[in-house]
């Protein structure tokens, strides 16, 4: 089984990836197939995002439509789900604990929560323990969610200020911490559930819906950009690259090369 960590650093916007002054940006888009213009679901919220990021398909099919969790009233195995029916080992480490609803009890094999105003530098030491555990155990999918964009830059002092954009050029500099670990071994979703603007989210703006997308793997080409990108394709694309089936209600396609 071939091994995925998907990295969400929450609403970070594409121009705010390019404006954040940190020189990996460029790299990893030339090591990445790479989109600025994905698009979320609707309402561009956290939990619902992240729930459409996990299962593939829209708030209108799942039901979470706010950022409190309700059991869907038409269940669908999400991607650790469905990676645990294929034997695979999943490791969470997030930093906002309504995220824990997005994967179903049982799926997960390893779990870290920090809240975000816990730590000065919480993002900082949730990849601690992700590269912690990766280093030890090597689980199959890594799910690695940071926060402080979201919450200490965008809500704390808007979207777009020097603050934000220090969050990012800090997540960034986590993200390259993560590539220089694990090499080759993973391949790497660098996203965003949703942007922001003034000091919220949740509209149809483009400010708000428009999230990047980096891929970097073997089953990507360098250098690439991609076209016509949801959110949605995320769960389909890390389980294409795990031999993982997608479950049969999902909705988006998966965005690697064939093998």
């Amino acid at each position: 089984m071939e091994k995925v960590i998907l990295i969400s650093i929450d609403g970070m916007r594409p121009d705010g990836l390019l404006q954040c002054g940190n020189p990996f940006v460029e790299t990893m888009m030339k090591l990445s197939s790479y989109t600025l213009d994905a698009q979320t679901v609707v309402p561009s919220v956290t939990l619902p995002c992240h729930t459409s990021m996990f299962h593939s398909v829209t708030p209108q099919r799942h039901g979470i439509t706010t950022n409190l969790y309700l059991p869907f009233a038409r269940p669908i195995n999400g991607l650790c789900e469905q990676i645990k029916v294929h034997g695979g080992v999943s490791a969470m480490y997030y930093g906002w604990e309504p995220l824990r609803d997005v994967v179903r009890p049982e799926s997960l094999k390893f779990a870290s929560y920090i809240n975000a105003y816990m730590d000065d530098e919480t993002d900082a030491a949730l990849t601690d323990l992700a590269l912690e555990r990766i280093a030890k155990h090597k689980p199959d999918f890594v799910f690695l969610y940071m926060v402080e964009t979201d919450e200490k830059g965008g809500h704390d002092h808007g979207w777009m200020s020097q603050e934000y954009l220090d969050c990012i050029k800090k997540a960034i500099d986590n993200v390259k911490r993560v590539y220089e670990a694990v090499g080759d071994e993973y391949t790497i979703v660098v996203t965003a559930d949703h942007g922001g603007h003034d000091r919220t989210h949740g509209t149809q703006m483009p400010e708000d819906m428009t999230i990047p997308m980096c891929f970097i793997g073997k089953r990507f080409e360098a250098g690439k950009k991609l076209e016509d990108v949801s959110i949605l394709d995320i769960a389909p694309t890390i389980a294409d690259i795990m031999s993982v089936t997608p479950a049969p209600e999902w909705e988006g396609k998966s965005l690697a090369n064939k093998k």
